[in-house]
């Protein structure tokens, strides 16, 4: 049966059973069944295309929703500090253009928070991750370091795991394991029991040595063993109110100033092509700019999504005087990916970021990899307005506790969250430093408990001899010499 069969047919069922017995499913689920073709699809990838097992499973998902409130959680209504304390986040992507999902495990301690708040806290950064991504697969990304038995809460991770499993079809690319201490082994034997034998392929266990074939350098985080000094931060999510067509959103078209370095502009807006016609996959949909070193700078993962055709892409910007881009046109081959960078030209900081500054990246099909530049010029200046259009936003991550729109960051600010920063620091050492003391602390009863022992059989030792002493004495008196 045909893949569009097969939707229409689960379609079908879903509301004939409806009809039958009766729900009041939340308005939002409803309109994906009834229009995101792609939603019903993920369903029947993770049942193995069985279309029965795939109505069940997207009814008991609609069940759950509507029992926990997944379309209408957000952060004003789960407790924020949870979202603020940085146990798990949404960030950059790993090799397989798939978003790290990450949780640091030694930041959690079993029992110390609430944990039915840190279950709605979960459920909205997987909502999240799944409206931001389109419904693109995540890796779950646990960072293990310094984790002890006490990070280790088994029913925390079972049910991160139940909700991929019974409720978000399809979601889970990998499980990226990092330094896994020796002592949680048996932990992992657990884990693995939890999940369908076709998954425990997806367990990835590495060190920093072997992180570097799963994720790239320039992505991984410094403590990870990579380049990258990102430091989280919660940011609000940006809900875009657009109306939304089979998953996607419809967006207005957006114009770019005739100073560009690309100046032809297609006379299509954005958001015109479809899920199913895009060739090429952009990551992420917002720069985030860092500082480094003397430069101030972001980068856009573009790449190929298509099988067998070549692509030609370019790249322009509402705002040509403020941004470098690096390189701005290329080629990628089938399944290849390019890292482009953006760089604030001089005389421009991260205060001059602002919601309108957006980019454009097209791209197009040819039939030779090989075309010189002048080629591709002439190429682009005959076909550029049937191109494939993509938009990218800006974001300045080291100011994110105000509005990008912010024309100042005072000098208090920046001492906040240098102060911030070095609590945290103090907090992680006093908590090593603790655990140091309670060690010594056993060490020494330890050592008393045996300094004690020790003396009582010292003596006794000494009393058996002093008697044995006395008892030869009084041998010697009773017998005189002859």
């Amino acid at each position: 049966m045909e893949l569009q069969q097969q939707i229409s047919e689960m379609r079908e069922k879903f509301f004939k059973k409806i009809d039958d017995e009766g729900n009041n499913f939340h308005p939002d689920d409803i309109a994906r069944v009834k229009t995101r073709d792609e939603w019903l699809k993920r369903f029947l990838e993770h049942s193995e295309f069985k279309v029965d097992d795939a109505v069940n499973m997207m009814w008991t998902s609609c069940e759950w929703r509507q029992k926990v409130g997944a379309n209408d959680i957000n952060e004003d209504n789960v407790r924020r500090e949870y979202l603020e304390d940085g146990i798990f986040f949404g960030y950059g992507k790993d090799k397989d253009n798939k978003t790290l999902f990450v949780i640091r495990s030694k930041l959690h301690v079993r029992g110390a928070r609430d944990f039915e708040e840190l279950q709605r806290c979960i459920i909205y950064w997987l909502e999240r991750l799944e409206r931001e991504g389109n419904g693109e697969q995540i890796t779950l990304f646990f960072d293990m370091s310094d984790t002890g038995l006490s990070n280790t809460d088994l029913e925390f991770i079972k049910y991160i795991i139940n909700l991929l499993k019974h409720y978000y079809p399809n979601f889970l690319n990998n499980i990226i394991l990092l330094d896994l201490p020796w002592v949680l082994n048996a932990a992992l034997k657990i884990i693995k029991s939890w999940l369908p034998p076709q998954a425990i392929p997806k367990i990835k266990q590495v060190n920093k040595t072997g992180l570097k074939d799963l994720v790239d350098a320039n992505v991984a985080l410094k403590s990870w063993g990579g380049n990258s000094e990102y430091v989280f931060k919660f940011v609000p999510e940006v809900r875009n109110n657009s109306p939304v067509v089979n998953g996607k959103l419809d967006n207005k078209k957006v114009h770019f100033a005739e100073g560009s370095p690309l100046n032809e502009m297609p006379s299509t807006g954005f958001g015109d092509q479809s899920m199913e016609e895009s060739m090429l996959a952009i990551t992420p949909e917002v720069i985030s700019f860092n500082k480094e070193g003397p430069e101030i700078i972001g980068t856009i993962v573009l790449k190929n999504i298509t099988p067998e055709k070549f692509l030609s892409y370019k790249i322009k910007t509402t705002a040509p005087e403020k941004f470098r881009v690096r390189r701005s046109t290329g080629v990628l081959l089938p399944g290849q990916q390019a890292t482009v960078t953006v760089s604030l030209q001089p005389g421009f900081n991260l205060r001059a970021l602002l919601h309108q500054d957006k980019f454009l990246v097209m791209c197009l099909p040819i039939k030779d990899s090989k075309m010189t530049a002048e080629e591709l010029t002439d190429f682009w200046k005959i076909n550029g307005k049937s191109a494939e259009q993509h938009k990218v936003f800006c974001r300045d991550v080291m100011n994110e506790s105000t509005s990008i729109l912010s024309s100042s960051l005072s000098n208090n600010e920046r001492t906040s969250d240098s102060l911030h920063a070095k609590i945290a620091h103090l907090e992680e050492c006093h908590g090593k430093l603790h655990k140091e003391l309670r060690n010594v602390k056993h060490v020494m009863i330890i050592s008393i408990i045996w300094t004690v022992v020790a003396a009582i059989a010292i003596v006794y030792i000494l009393r058996s001899d002093i008697e044995q002493v006395l008892g030869n004495d009084q041998s010697c008196h009773s017998h005189p010499h002859i």
